[in-house]
């Protein structure tokens, strides 16, 4: 089940955004889209990753956060895997590191897409249970 290739189950069309960039544009695209990380990519390749802990940390330590750009925030320091690393070499590193996304690339240094802690899960828990294993009932105890 872990030999399988990361392509599998990555999410390939990934939000992206640019070194130049502002941090309260960064903002917005991670709000808009619920997420927690989002790539950096220039002129194709994967430079940098920006994550909601950064731009909280960032507010922390400045709240002027106006004139800053992506460049300024993100970590061009990143643990990376291509499209044909393993599920389980992922899931371990997601242990190992404990963050939740990696950055999935190509051997030019090309984004081709994301694999996070969620992809994971729901990956081993689709292998293990083809039908829903929660009752319909549970949440209406629970709301009702």
């Amino acid at each position: 089940m872990m030999n399988e290739e990361v392509r599998r189950i990555m999410t390939k069309n990934v939000v992206t955004v640019t070194p130049q960039q502002s941090l309260n544009e960064v903002s917005r695209i991670l709000a808009g889209n619920r997420t927690h990380h989002v790539p950096v990519v220039d002129k194709g390749k994967l430079v940098g990753l920006i994550t909601t802990y950064d731009l909280w940390k960032q507010k922390e330590q400045n709240s002027k956060n106006e004139h800053l750009s992506v460049r300024d925030v993100m970590n061009p320091n990143y643990i990376k895997i291509t499209p044909k690393d393993k599920v389980g070499t992922a899931a371990e590193l997601f242990l190992d590191n404990r963050f939740h996304a990696l950055p999935v690339v190509n051997l030019r240094g090309e984004l081709k897409g994301v694999v996070t802690s969620y992809d994971i899960l729901r990956y081993s828990y689709k292998k293990e249970y083809t039908d829903s294993v929660v009752r319909p009932e549970i949440f209406e105890e629970h709301v009702g």
